[in-house]
């Protein structure tokens, strides 16, 4: 049934991919993020969706006559920069260099996202159409999981599919915390124009808060807290915001399984707990590889490869300083780094991480120049409001990726490049044409 319905509609996409570039590039981010072929087991599991899209994509917006200027800013450059950087340390790789260069590719993927969501994205229409497509991915998937542990009572584990890049259950809680400032934007603009709509946006809300108390990821609980308090702040509906808190937390208090509460509260005892210190250990050897190979550092997941885990520890005590308590680095086998932070400082060097860090604060200052400008306009409301939601997704991802090896998810670049087509390209017009 699954496979006979995608194959029916998938002319319609195809069709319309060809007139609109920008279908292609909302349908782009939605299959990388929903991985249709994890849903369907017939025929319509052997077709690769998003490389078709984006390549339909890519052709439909080479083929077009009309071509916005291309939004290019500081930020963009340090991304090209970082890519460029993380090809280097492929290159000069530690670990198996064909799991680097299989890591190389898929961030490959998630730069060239990047650049034509700066060169196609030229609109409302188009802006909102790519955060809509993120709903109908990361929102469909937490909306089914959460019903399904709503069922069976709390009884099931929310987690993501296996080979996907939201596999990891950690890393799915992340993406839901994210998603939620997306369908509050979506609903404070198309709400009152579409009930069905604000229902829907409004019961993804409360779903996606239930998937992530399902799937019991520690981080993903820390980003959603910090991300209410942030939401909070920049609201100006805090008595709204207030009321929906209390009724999300009444109902996650209904669902909340002993399992959930014993882990949420072994948070207050980090320094004692086994699965937390074993980070700090990681995070510890992700250093000492920066400091060995401060210049390109050891290439995607060099710290994962056993021998150079090994190697690694051998100084591990030549830093007392970096406290781990009574956790050592294990002896049978290599750890991911458990943070966006160290990770880039273990694959790629402390330049990889200056580069990083600086494409995140560029972020973050693009996100507070466009909704500082765009509030002195009365034509340019949305806008303000659209900067400050994806200020707010990029916060949740720096929180929840504190804990998590999660650098290089698509949505984080999408959301930088969404960023600055905002303030180079969207908002210069709609100030134009503001009346004076």
């Amino acid at each position: 049934m699954r496979d006979a319905f995608l194959l029916a509609v998938l002319p319609f996409m195809l069709y319309a991919i060809a007139r609109r570039p920008f279908i292609g590039l909302g349908l782009w981010i939605w299959t990388a993020l929903f991985f249709p072929n994890g849903w369907v087991y017939g025929p319509a599991a052997a077709i690769r969706y998003n490389l078709l899209f984006a390549a339909l994509a890519i052709f439909g917006y080479l083929t077009t006559r009309y071509k916005p200027k291309f939004a290019f800013s500081g930020t963009a450059f340090l991304v090209l920069l970082f890519f460029a950087w993380t090809t280097g340390s492929t290159l000069t790789a530690l670990g198996r260099p064909e799991v680097a260069w299989e890591i190389w590719d898929r961030f490959m993927k998630v730069v060239v996202l990047f650049v034509f969501v700066l060169a196609i994205v030229d609109s409302k229409l188009h802006f909102d159409f790519f955060l809509g497509c993120v709903v109908l991915s990361v929102g469909f998937y937490a909306d089914i999981e959460a019903l399904k542990f709503l069922a069976s009572g709390g009884g099931h584990k929310i987690e993501g599919m296996a080979g996907h890049v939201l596999g990891d259950r950690n890393e799915l809680a992340v993406a839901f915390v994210m998603l939620l400032p997306i369908c509050a934007y979506l609903l404070r603009e198309y709400g009152k124009q579409s009930r069905v709509l604000s229902i829907g946006l409004l019961g993804t809300i409360a779903l996606t808060v239930v998937a992530i108390v399902g799937t019991q990821s520690r981080g993903g609980f820390i980003a959603l807290l910090a991300l209410g308090v942030y939401f909070f702040i920049k609201t100006d509906r805090k008595l709204l915001v207030t009321a929906m808190v209390a009724v999300l937390a009444l109902g996650v208090s209904q669902v909340a399984t002993a399992e959930w509460l014993s882990r949420i509260d072994s948070i207050n005892s980090a320094g004692k707990d086994a699965s937390f210190m074993g980070r700090v250990v990681a995070w510890k050897l992700s250093m000492i590889m920066a400091m060995r190979h401060p210049f390109f550092g050891g290439g995607f997941k060099g710290l994962e490869y056993f021998p150079v885990w090994s190697s690694l520890s051998q100084d591990f005590f030549s830093y007392p300083w970096f406290y781990t308590g009574d956790a050592l680095p294990d002896t049978e086998k290599a750890r991911a780094a458990h943070s966006v932070y160290f990770q880039v400082l273990g694959d790629h060097g402390f330049f990889g991480l200056a580069i990083y860090l600086g494409i995140l604060v560029g972020a973050f200052r693009t996100a507070h120049r466009v909704a500082r400008r765009a509030r002195a306009a009365a034509s340019a409301q949305w806008i303000a409001q659209a900067a400050t939601t994806l200020q707010l997704t990029l916060f949740a991802f720096c929180v929840g990726g504190a804990a998590l090896s999660f650098a290089y998810f698509d949505l984080t670049f999408a959301i930088i490049a969404l960023l600055i087509v905002l303030e180079r390209r969207i908002l210069p017009r709609a100030l134009a044409e503001a009346p004076r």
